[in-house]
């Protein structure tokens, strides 16, 4: 048997020695090791701060998005933004399974992987279409996923474009349930977009006194009020920290800043309780900011790291969109 290592550092070109997601390049090579699992790819849902990124430096033009993306791909093995750091997720039907493995897989499933593209062994052959309004790119192309490799099977009651959609931030709205506490005052920074619009009824559904919808487009705050979930709605630039402040009023126990912009640290941070909790999950955070902010203010707030992965994250943000009526019907009229 070939057995590669369970997290994929034989996967790693270089440099030498590191896991896949730090490593700047992957063997992408379609051939599976007995412990891995073969993907054709059809759709990868890139994460907002590097399609943002990516779609900026291209004018907004859907060729030169895709000529991005293949380009990237072809550099690195992975889907893997050198500007912002961050990946994505994939759709795919599984096309072999190692015999090392055990696994409910087989192949001809649909599923979704639940791990992030930038450690993530990707070849395409092409990109079909642009997205921009979902962040997503339809492709051809295959994947691999390691023995340690979560996923999801994608539901039969659900779009695939819509599941997908939802799948790619299910750990913001898992930690939101987690968080939340019954009486508590909750800001959502970004509370227009995807991640914003799940978190907010979660967050509403934990029982919040108070979900601040805060966000810079009135386009996503007029979704945001569709929905219902949040009990104020303050149009602003989550950068200007004094602004962030002074809107809200009242310190906040818990604040999730879900922006796809670099610079909303501060206003985080001003925004919450000294005893507060702040949930960095944009990939846009830089936690350098964030650690020196809180110091330069004397803040003692606890922020934590906006870990994608919490156990039952998947099935708990599917039965979000199968509870709540109004959340399906954004997220279709979105993404779908």
């Amino acid at each position: 048997m070939t057995m590669g290592c369970p997290y994929g550092t034989h996967r790693v070109l270089e440099p030498a020695g590191v896991l896949p997601q730090p490593a700047w390049r992957l063997n992408n090579d379609p051939a599976i090791y007995d412990n891995e699992i073969l993907i054709d790819v059809q759709r990868l849902n890139i994460d907002s701060a590097s399609f943002k990124q990516i779609s900026d430096e291209a004018g907004g033009d859907p060729g030169r998005i895709a000529e991005a993306v293949l380009a990237i791909v072809r550099e690195r093995g992975k889907m893997h933004n050198p500007v912002t750091g961050s990946g994505g997720m994939l759709i795919g039907t599984v096309r072999q399974v190692g015999p090392a493995l055990t696994t409910d897989l087989r192949p001809g499933d649909r599923i979704a992987t639940l791990v992030s593209l930038s450690l993530t062994p990707l070849r395409l052959e092409a990109v079909h279409a642009v997205r921009p309004e979902a962040d997503q790119v339809e492709v051809t192309g295959t994947a691999i996923l390691f023995e340690t490799g979560i996923y999801a099977k994608l539901p039969s009651d659900l779009p695939d474009n819509l599941a997908l959609a939802a799948l790619d931030v299910c750990g913001a709205p898992a930690q939101t349930a987690r968080l939340v506490k019954p009486g508590q005052r909750v800001l959502i920074l970004g509370g227009g977009g995807k991640s914003g619009l799940l978190c907010s009824y979660a967050a509403r559904r934990a029982g919040a006194a108070e979900v601040i919808c805060f966000d810079y487009a009135e386009e996503s705050l007029a979704r945001a009020r569709r929905l219902g979930a949040a009990h104020r709605y303050i149009r602003g630039d989550a950068r200007d920290a004094l602004g962030v402040m002074r809107a809200v009023g009242e310190k906040v126990d818990l604040t999730l800043s879900l922006v796809n912009l670099p610079g909303a640290e501060l206003g985080a941070i001003l925004a919450t309780k000294p005893t507060g909790t702040i949930y960095f999950f944009s990939m846009a955070t830089s936690f350098t900011a964030a650690a020196l902010g809180a110091e330069g203010v004397g803040s003692q707030v606890e922020m934590l790291i906006g870990n994608g992965y919490y156990p039952g994250h998947a099935d708990l943000t599917l039965d979000l969109l199968r509870e709540s009526p109004a959340l399906r019907a954004l997220f279709e009229e979105l993404y779908a």
